[in-house]
């Protein structure tokens, strides 16, 4: 057992569970970082739209640099991906981000009087940098099951955080991005990157189960 309860190997894990889920497994390992993530002062702020603007514009600012490096990390799991339907299913996403996604960052900069300067060559900050090189890391030295195990903490935690706000925030730049991160369309995504993952993990040899363990709680301390 690891000192939190949980069990160290997915396959005592899948012993001790009635309806065990690979993702289910990463995600206790990774408590309470995973929670703090989820119920963070930030996310919280945000969504009850009391987050100060210059605080959510430095966010975007960073974020947005961060999204160039997650296209090409979707761009290694297509390649990665077993048959044409998972492919097909990740491009899908890809043109969510390039486009939608895409417009909301530039409407949002305009809104929140970000330099030009700031959008296309903005200074990382600490975090920012070591989440791109672990997503770089990720897809060159491992496999499909790697970047699975980067991509579905990163996008779960926004759809965690984001589910079930009543009442948006009037700002537009706090409720549409808590909207892209709460719609159905992205509900299933992250569903399905999760069935993925489950799909994936339990065929892994131990070592390299341990291995997508590691990126999956390394993602979430970083989230």
């Amino acid at each position: 057992m690891s000192t939190d309860g949980v069990a160290e190997s997915y396959e005592t894990y899948a012993e001790q569970v009635e309806q065990p889920r690979f993702t289910d497994w990463l995600r206790e390992r990774s408590e309470p970082t995973w929670t703090e993530a989820v119920e963070h002062r930030f996310t919280q702020e945000l969504v009850d739209g009391t987050l100060d603007d210059d605080v959510m514009a430095r966010y975007l600012v960073q974020d947005y640099a961060f999204v160039n490096t997650l296209v090409g990390t979707f761009a290694r799991a297509v390649e990665g991906a077993p048959t044409m339907a998972e492919k097909r299913r990740l491009i899908e996403f890809l043109d969510a981000i390039t486009s939608d996604e895409n417009e909301y960052f530039k409407r949002s900069f305009d809104a929140l009087d970000v330099p030009e300067s700031e959008r296309t060559d903005p200074e990382l900050a600490p975090a920012t940098a070591a989440f791109e090189d672990l997503l770089v890391r990720a897809g060159e030295e491992g496999g499909y099951a790697e970047t699975l195990a980067v991509l579905v903490p990163a996008e779960w935690i926004y759809l965690e955080w984001a589910s079930g706000v009543d009442e948006p925030p009037e700002q537009f730049y706090l409720a549409e991005w808590i909207e892209l991160h709460a719609i159905p369309s992205f509900r299933s995504f992250v569903e399905w990157l999760r069935e993925e993952l489950d799909r994936v993990g339990p065929t892994l040899s131990p070592r390299r189960q341990q291995r997508v363990a590691e990126l999956f709680e390394r993602t979430v301390d970083l989230e």
